[in-house]
């Protein structure tokens, strides 16, 4: 049994974990780890936003045109394609890259085929909402947790470092704040607010919005590709009906308990047809405000009990993949500009008058 926290990355505590040292969890599930040299990741949400079936040709071509300029230099080490239809009715499409290194990410942005083509007056004159939305989290500043230890999604991809042993930090209210190093020292609170530029967002602009201090972020996931019989049966029937009711209330109710955004994404291959995977994404004011969530509200309550009724009932062995990665980011760690978006898009939310 080991720490979710890489050696590299432990100190000696001023913060306890939530549980002692002899706890065992129930159920086995690995933290991918990073390399010794990999200090920042970059995560990046590339969106392309439309409505109406007029559009969608011009916003696939769009979206495969940002996929295309990933294989330009200093490129990402990953990325995965993906579809949403957000609250207000729009088509969402949305290339999430991850790179292991800032400086080869700042590049790939300062090539003149990906600069010049996001500054273009076109992108507000073609019918198009696009964004960006950059998290990159300092490697003490994010975990990750995989059920299976043989495939990675996500950051796990570019992180370079393998994959743990089994970790002892999960299976309890709380293991998610555990995981992430800086919790050893740092209660990781919230301070401040989102501001944007313009200050009342509306379709029509080039709209940026600064985060502030320690916003949380998780991209958590599910493939059942490789379900069958009983067990794809109760995920399709049971546990994916339950997960998306709370996806849901998140989008569309969220912002009363500190969620500021929340996507519920499936995969699509690079012809973009589904795939038999999904996520979801949301943004936090804070790490703790998305924990009183997953620990006491009754929708997170009801996916927490339909994945303990899925687990039990096959005994806990399962061909379903579950996966998460969680960031607490910093104000120097966070960048989100959207062009001809609607003002509920992303970190735009709630911001308009």
């Amino acid at each position: 049994m080991e720490s979710a926290i890489a050696e590299h990355l432990k100190c000696p505590r001023t913060r306890h974990r939530r549980v002692e040292d002899d706890y065992t969890p129930p159920y086995p599930v690995w933290s991918a780890r990073a390399a010794a040299g990999v200090g920042q990741v970059v995560m990046g949400y590339f969106g392309v936003q439309s409505r109406g079936p007029e559009l969608q040709g011009r916003a696939c071509a769009a979206l495969m045109q940002i996929a295309r300029d990933f294989g330009l230099a200093d490129g990402p080490g990953h990325h995965d394609l993906a579809h949403f239809v957000d609250a207000e009715g729009f088509d969402n499409m949305i290339a999430i890259a991850y790179w292991s290194d800032p400086a080869a990410f700042g590049r790939w942005c300062a090539t003149p085929e990906i600069d010049d083509w996001w500054r273009s007056p076109a992108r507000l004159d073609d019918g198009l909402g696009y964004f960006r939305e950059i998290a990159s989290p300092r490697a003490e500043h994010y975990e990750t947790m995989f059920s299976t230890p043989d495939r990675f999604e996500g950051v796990g991809v570019v992180m370079g470092g393998g994959v743990s042993g089994e970790i002892q930090e999960h299976g309890y209210w709380g293991s998610m704040r555990d995981r992430i190093p800086l919790s050893q020292t740092d209660a990781m609170v919230a301070s401040g607010s989102r501001s944007a530029i313009p200050a009342t967002p509306a379709p029509g602009q080039r709209v940026r919005i600064a985060g502030h201090q320690n916003v949380a972020m998780i991209r958590s996931g599910q493939e059942w590709t490789d379900t069958t019989g009983k067990e794809r049966t109760l995920y399709l029937e049971d546990m994916e009906p339950t997960l998306r009711e709370g996806m849901d209330f998140l989008r569309d109710q969220g912002l009363a308990i500190g969620c500021y955004s929340n996507r519920y994404m499936h995969h699509l291959d690079a012809r973009g047809a589904p795939l038999q995977k999904s996520f979801g994404l949301s943004f936090w004011r804070s790490l703790a405000d998305m924990e009183r969530w997953a620990e006491s509200h009754p929708t997170h309550v009801a996916i927490f009990g339909s994945f303990m009724r899925y687990v039990q009932e096959l005994n806990f062995e399962l061909q379903l993949r579950v996966y998460h990665e969680v960031s607490v980011l910093k104000m120097d760690e966070q960048s989100y500009e959207y062009i001809n978006c609607h003002p509920r898009t992303g970190l735009m939310n709630g911001l308009a008058a």
